[in-house]
């Protein structure tokens, strides 16, 4: 068995993958405990036994989530609006993880998370909390961590859910890539953010138009130039989904 992790920047369509997750049946799916934690100071994990545990440090949760990730399959999806410092002073911790990493080309990324939160900060962007990371893992983890492109997700979601579950040791459930659109408990505190995915019911584009964009607003363009270098030299690093059957 085994803790799959997925680090990603917000607006990522990191939560559709979680739900995704979620429609196999197969795995334990915890969503954001660490962003929570920092956010309201605790967070609930799930037990072995079905139950609840109320954690409120972020050496408890990486604890309780190995030790959980031992008798079944755990995802853990994250969000790197913050730097998880704790990560960094222990990664022996992590070692036994196995890391992913979604990312999507920064400017409609960007153009996203300010329509969302317009005090968004260029640090919460996560680029560069993701390939700080990345780093971190490739460096100090047993298994090399795998990079998944949001684009490669959303144009052909079989093959590219295919190539991460090879790429993770899981195995393909089609029947999983979709789901009956619905609000989800786990995401309730921060329902703002996944109204796309609660109407949804499979990994599709949206379409939509954006006010204030990285091409008409400086502040988003410095938050946009600042990141991309961090996205470019972690999209290298993207499992070839073409080459999956």
């Amino acid at each position: 068995m085994t803790l799959i992790a997925m680090w990603a920047h917000p607006r990522a369509v990191s939560t559709a993958f979680l739900r995704m997750m979620i429609a196999r049946g197969d795995v334990t799916v915890v969503h954001e405990p660490l962003v929570t934690l920092v956010d309201t100071g605790r967070v609930e994990l799930p037990t072995a036994d079905g139950g609840v545990r109320v954690v409120t440090g972020p050496d408890e949760v990486t604890a309780h989530l190995v030790a959980l990730g031992r008798d079944r399959h755990v995802f853990v999806k994250d969000t790197l609006e913050y730097r998880y410092g704790h990560l960094f002073a222990a990664p022996e911790r992590i070692a036994d993880v196995t890391h992913t990493f979604l990312v999507r080309q920064p400017a409609r990324t960007i153009n996203s998370h300010y329509a969302v939160k317009p005090t968004v900060q260029c640090h919460e962007i996560g680029y560069e909390h993701q390939w700080e990371l990345f780093e971190l893992v490739r460096a100090t983890a047993r298994r090399p961590p795998v990079v998944l492109s949001a684009e490669a997700l959303l144009a052909d979601p079989p093959r590219a859910v295919a190539a991460w579950c090879a790429a993770v040791g899981l195995p393909y459930r089609p029947e999983a890539l979709t789901w009956a659109p619905e609000d989800r408990a786990e995401w309730a505190r921060t329902r703002i953010w996944h109204l796309d995915v609660a109407g949804t019911s499979r990994f599709r584009p949206v379409d939509k138009e954006f006010a204030v964009t990285v091409e008409n607003d400086p502040v988003l363009r410095a938050y946009h130039d600042h990141h991309q270098p961090f996205y470019q030299r972690l999209i290298q690093h993207a499992i070839p989904v073409e080459e999956q059957t």
